[in-house]
Order: C-alpha cells, then structure tokens, then sequence
C-alpha cells in the first residue's frame, strides 16, 4: 500500500479515506464526539481539552520540549519522549509471538497482524512482501 498510497476505508459520513481500518475507526469518533472546545483564535472546535492546547502551539509557533540530543523541539512531553528513543534505540514495545521489538506501540500493534494474517502479496514495485 505504501507504494501506490492506496486507501480503501472510507469514512460514510465525510469524504477522508485511510489506508488503514485502526485510523478509520479513530476518525469516526471525530463525527460522535461533541466539539465544545473552540480556539480563541480560528474557528476550529475540540473535544478534549489537551486537543485544544496542543492546538494553541501552532498558532504560537512555540514548541516547550526540546531534545538534548539535537536541535529538534516539540509541542508535548510525550513526542519528545518518543523522539528520544531514535537516539538510544530504546524499543519497549516486544511481540509476544516472536523477537521484535518496536519503538511505538502503534507499530508493534501493525505487527501482530502479520502473525495471524495468512495471504500476502509480493509489491509489484520493489522486494517487500506485505501481509494482507
């Protein structure tokens, strides 16, 4: 899917598309969710809260969290947490079906799949063989 950006889940209440279920699933909760949180300075609205604070610091350009390890600077505590472990390797996130290791959990999450998924197709484009 990578190479050809496919995304075959469509949302039924607005026109976005994804290429994964989990991020449709995510996005649905957009449309049930209510907004009452709105920016002082657009006119986009929340739900939560922290949404709309995170959304603040782009208006601001100001981003609180900056790496020690390079010049890079982040809006939230928890990106920069995540950003860290490119510079020490640190992968918590272990399947409990074999020996890999992750560094984010949404990407051990995409790889359990491949352990209960029984087709996969070759890319026509490059190597890469992907479980579908």
């Amino acid at each position: 899917m990578t190479h050809t950006e496919e995304k075959p889940y469509q949302c039924n209440q607005c026109d976005n598309t994804f290429s994964l279920n989990c991020n449709l699933i995510q996005h649905l909760r957009t449309h049930t969710w209510k907004k009452s949180k709105q920016c002082n300075q657009c006119d986009k609205t929340f739900s939560l809260n922290g949404n709309l604070i995170r959304h603040l610091g782009t208006h601001t350009g100001k981003k609180p969290y900056q790496c020690n390890q390079c010049d890079k600077a982040f809006l939230q505590n928890s990106v920069l947490i995540t950003h860290i472990r490119t510079h020490i390797g640190e992968k918590p996130y272990q399947c409990n079906q074999c020996d890999n290791t992750f560094s984010l959990n949404c990407n051990l999450i995409q790889h359990l799949r491949t352990h209960t998924w029984k087709k996969s197709k070759q890319c026509n484009q490059c190597d890469k063989t992907v479980s579908l």
